[in-house]
This record gives structure tokens, C-alpha cells and sequence, in this order.
């Protein structure tokens, strides 16, 4: 997987952990796998839940006046954070990223961890992270964010994959080719005709919407009325195999 970029992490902010946290748990079948303690020096905290290899993370703001705070003021909590994806050289992509006019907002060196966050108002609709983890090209190899052991975490039997990410625009083939330059993926169409980025974990779908965020995440499911049953238990309503958490449609498939 070492040249290839790849989804290695989605990021969604709530007003609070609980109880987002504990129902994306219990819907989909999922077990936090690692609450990072690093986080607290941004004024957050966070609960990460393995989706295969993919990590679905929820942050939340613990005091005024943080980025992610004023994400949710914005969006008014509506749309996903960040998406982040490994490759083997975040510098280059990041500087390749600048050259576009991408603006670097953060650089995350934590040995042997090396991220490089792009500047959301730039990337458009969510945060771009790329990062590298040394001597971890495997993707159920070490992965520091995640904790120390976050494989024991993968649960399968509800959840098989988080297989689609969906950004809204109101001219998604514009924002397709910006993400594909930024990612360096060419857009290719999809049977619906929606401009579509390929990687080889995961593909991000752009429909139109009036805003641009990040709308949706699809998941691979065991049985799709069975998740629809377990989200109206905890008072999600649900509507064709998909139901908003965190600001975000869950779409079910299998």
C-alpha cells in the first residue's frame, strides 16, 4: 500500500461525545478502539471506532473558542470534519497541495508519525489530512493516532466497511477535479453519473447540495433492517437504509 493513498481515517465533530459516541457504537456494531489524551491541548476530546481498517473518529470541543467549535457554529453541525488519508510522502503531497494554492494548516510531527493537514476553507467541504506512519505501510500496521492496539478493536459481525465518503457542492464536478488535483486522482463518473475519486479503500462520491460539506459516509452492513432496527431503538430517525448522526447521513448497504 506504500505508494498508493489510501483512507485511513474519517473525523466527525459532535457537541458533545455522548451519546454519539456510545449510539454509533451500538447501531453499527463498532468498539472504541482509543480515546487520545493528545487531543486535550486543542480543547477536545475523542473516541475513535475501527471500521475495518478505516478509524471513524468523533471529536468534541471542551472549551470556548476551538477549530472545531466554530466548525460546528458554522455548519450549524452539519457535515463531516476531516478526512484523512495515509500516503508515503505527506510533505510532497503537501507541498504539491501549496503549489495549487492549498494552504497548509497544521503540521503534526509526532515520530513516527508525520501528518500534514490542508486548510479547510482551501480544500473545500472538510479538512484534507495526509500523513505517514514509518515502518507501517500495512494497513493493519501500527497507526499512532488510534492507540496502541486499535486492530483488537475491529468488529465485524454488523459492520464490514466504510466504503463510500459523500461531499456535497453546488457544482460537484468542480469540486471533483479540485479534490482529484489536491489528491492526485483523476475523477472518474459513476452509473448515476456523479463525479466519483477512486482509492483503493474506499471511494468519495460528489452530489449537488447547496452547501459544500462533507454530507455522508456508506457502510457495508451484515443487514441493513437489522442497523435500521438498532437506529430507531436509540431515536435516530430513518429514512432508505439511512439515518444522521453527527451531523452526517450513515447510508447502509450490503
Amino acid at each position: 500500500m506504500s505508494g498508493h493513498l489510501h483512507l485511513r481515517q474519517i473525523c466527525l465533530v459532535a457537541p458533545q461525545l455522548e451519546p454519539v459516541v456510545s449510539d454509533i457504537a451500538a447501531i453499527m456494531g463498532l468498539e472504541v478502539c482509543y480515546r487520545d489524551p493528545h487531543v486535550d491541548k486543542y480543547g477536545l476530546e475523542n473516541a475513535l471506532l475501527p471500521v475495518d481498517t478505516i478509524l471513524l473518529e468523533v471529536v468534541a470541543p471542551t472549551r470556548e473558542g476551538t477549530a472545531a467549535g466554530r466548525f460546528l457554529e458554522k455548519t450549524d453541525g452539519r457535515g463531516g470534519y476531516m478526512a484523512i488519508f495515509a500516503c508515503d510522502d505527506p510533505d510532497a503531497r503537501g507541498a504539491r497541495a501549496n503549489a495549487l494554492g492549498v494552504r497548509t494548516a497544521n503540521v503534526i510531527d509526532h515520530p513516527p508519525y508525520h501528518g500534514v493537514q490542508l486548510h479547510p476553507r482551501d480544500c473545500r467541504a472538510a479538512f484534507i489530512e495526509l500523513n505517514h506512519t514509518t515502518g507501517s505501510d500495512d494497513v493493519l500496521g501500527p497507526y499512532p493516532p488510534a492507540g496502541p492496539d486499535w486492530q483488537r478493536a475491529i468488529r465485524k459481525d454488523v459492520t464490514q466497511a466504510l466504503t463510500e465518503i459523500e461531499l456535497q457542492s453546488p457544482d460537484p464536478a468542480e469540486l471533483a477535479a479540485h479534490w482529484g488535483k489536491i489528491l492526485e486522482i483523476a475523477p472518474t463518473i459513476d452509473a448515476d453519473q456523479a463525479p466519483i475519486l477512486e482509492l483503493p479503500n474506499c471511494r468519495i462520491r460528489f452530489v449537488a447540495g447547496v452547501a459544500e460539506i462533507m454530507s455522508g459516509l456508506t457502510f457495508r452492513v451484515t443487514d441493513v433492517a437489522q442497523v435500521c432496527v438498532s437506529a430507531r431503538a436509540r431515536g435516530y430517525a430513518v429514512s432508505g437504509g439511512s439515518f444522521l448522526i453527527a451531523g452526517v447521513a450513515f447510508a447502509l448497504t450490503t
